[in-house]
């Protein structure tokens, strides 16, 4: 039984290698408020939204528009798809109670425990076939139906009947025929568990037609070594039939790991869109377009942590940066860039992943990589500068990258003078546009951004944080060339005033 409801044709692997820079990411991007919006407390709902997300980044446009459909129907059934959840971690749960303790190596109690197991997963399963049977016809995306058409061809009466059967024949109320051969200095060989005759005769036919002949013997109650070589036998004879059964039940058990593991992305998916909906805020299924086109507009984009964080509707962002490889964004202190530049690292980790979007509106083109580069604190060690430290992490997003990847730099390079900082960007940043990466840099370093802006180059946009004439913020990024000042005076004159200034 195959469940497929994360890839067309294979599995999701919960054990699959995450990107090297995962802490990185999950550091800039805030991404541990996201996993824990999904998973509500769950630690496995919030691994497996850790494992989808950053995994993502792997996954190609048909995969993303697949698990899309799927959570569409997720949406319009969730009671259904939590219903299936609930089934597949309950079967999980009550297989663990039925442990097998000091008597694993027993042959008779392997068969007694995996007939218990066996029969509480045939009930588990009856209920995933009454739910396809059911609502089926209520799911649309080519995930669930294949899901549904695999219940009910594989999961029919005659399978139940026949798992049923041999259960009942398993319990041997009618004794236990074993075959044997004798081997070197008579020893028995080749036990073989037989299926016991039940041809039905009519009293007539027991009592004329001949009957083999039987040799039988009986052992004494009081033999112990006869009951012991006796309860050998039949060890011996049950064994392969134990295992056998023992692994049917490890295979059921592998279909329900996996479907709860992939259906698990889904209710961490609808875990986060009910919590948004309660803040009011608006999602969408983006549009994702192949890597190598350049594809970078919005509507309404909002930064999902801080919206989770606040618990409120935040303040959001359009833009239209299509066939640009490079974003500069500049303006005031405490603007919002930052918050900007998190909500489009955000935005494209959760659509490569197959997820919804928190905007009203994107289009993008999926990228090979995911790369953040932000300033960091001061090292406490004094073990080496700043300067150093950012072009040591610079160094080994170099070794990582390939053509279409994305990188997002925050306030890079600052650490020096202006001038030799926006040289060392300009330099870093002409290298990676020639190899094809889409860059988002916010930057203070006026005589950087203004090098590029000089240019006119064509696949180049300028955004700039908004500030009204009295300095206030209004955390919107607009389109705009950057300016000589950040307006650090704003700032100064918010915490101390404007008469200290003067004074000053």
């Amino acid at each position: 039984m195959k469940v497929y409801l994360m890839y067309k044709d294979h599995n999701f692997d919960f054990q699959q290698k995450l990107p090297w820079n995962e802490q990185i990411l999950i550091q800039d991007l805030e991404l541990n408020t996201l996993f824990n919006a999904m998973a509500l407390g769950d630690k496995f709902l919030f691994e497996v939204a850790k494992k989808a997300v950053l995994s993502g980044l792997n996954s190609s446009l048909d995969t993303i528009l697949y698990r899309q459909d799927i959570l569409r129907d997720c949406f319009k059934n969730s009671f259904i798809v939590r219903n299936i959840y609930n089934i597949a971690v309950e079967s999980i749960e009550r297989e663990k109670k039925h442990y097998f303790g000091i008597f694993s190596k027993y042959p008779e109690y392997i068969l007694d425990r995996s007939i218990e197991v066996l029969q509480m997963f045939m009930e588990m399963l009856k209920k995933l076939k009454t739910i396809a049977d059911e609502h089926a016809d209520k799911f649309e995306s080519e995930g669930f139906t294949a899901f549904f058409t695999m219940l009910k061809e594989e999961l029919d009466d005659e399978f139940f009947d026949s798992v049923q059967n041999h259960l009942k024949e398993l319990k041997f109320d009618e004794g236990i025929l074993i075959s044997a051969e004798l081997g070197k200095g008579n020893k028995g060989i080749n036990y073989t568990l037989r299926k016991p005759k039940t041809k039905k005769q009519s009293w007539i036919e027991r009592f004329f037609i001949p009957k083999t002949p039987i040799y039988s013997f009986q052992i004494h109650s009081r033999d112990e070594s006869g009951a012991r070589a006796l309860s050998e036998l039949k060890e011996r004879g049950i064994n392969l039939v134990a295992n056998a059964l023992a692994q049917s039940n490890d295979h059921i058990l592998g279909f329900f790991n996996v479907l709860r593991t992939e259906l698990a992305f889904y209710i961490g998916c609808l875990n986060l869109y009910e919590q948004l909906s309660q803040i009011g805020e608006p999602v969408c299924f983006p549009l994702p377009v192949a890597s190598y086109e350049r594809k970078s507009s919005f509507k309404g984009l909002y930064d999902v942590s801080l919206a989770l964080t606040m618990k409120q509707k935040i303040v959001d962002n359009d833009l239209n940066a299509d066939n640009k490889d490079l974003v500069i964004i500049t303006g005031a202190n405490q603007g919002g860039k930052s918050t900007f530049l998190r909500s489009i690292g955000l935005a494209q980790l959760m659509m490569q992943c197959g997820m919804f979007v928190p905007a009203e509106y994107f289009c993008a083109n999926i990228c090979d990589g995911l790369f953040t580069h932000y300033k960091r604190k001061e090292d406490a060690t004094m073990k080496s500068g700043k300067l150093d430290e950012e072009l040591s992490r610079m160094r080994d997003i170099v070794e990582h990258i390939t053509p279409n990847s994305i990188v997002l730099f925050n306030e890079s390079f600052a650490a020096t003078n202006e001038r030799e900082g926006s040289e060392i960007a300009r330099q870093i940043i002409c290298a990676l546009l020639e190899k094809g990466i889409k860059i988002f840099f916010v930057t203070h370093l006026y005589e950087f951004a203004h090098s590029f802006c000089e240019k006119k180059m064509k696949n180049v946009i300028f955004l700039r944080a908004e500030r009204q004439n009295d300095g206030k913020r209004t955390f919107k990024i607009i389109e705009g060339e950057p300016l000589q000042t950040s307006f650090g005076e704003d700032l100064y004159n918010r915490i101390f005033g404007t008469d200290k200034l003067t004074r000053c």
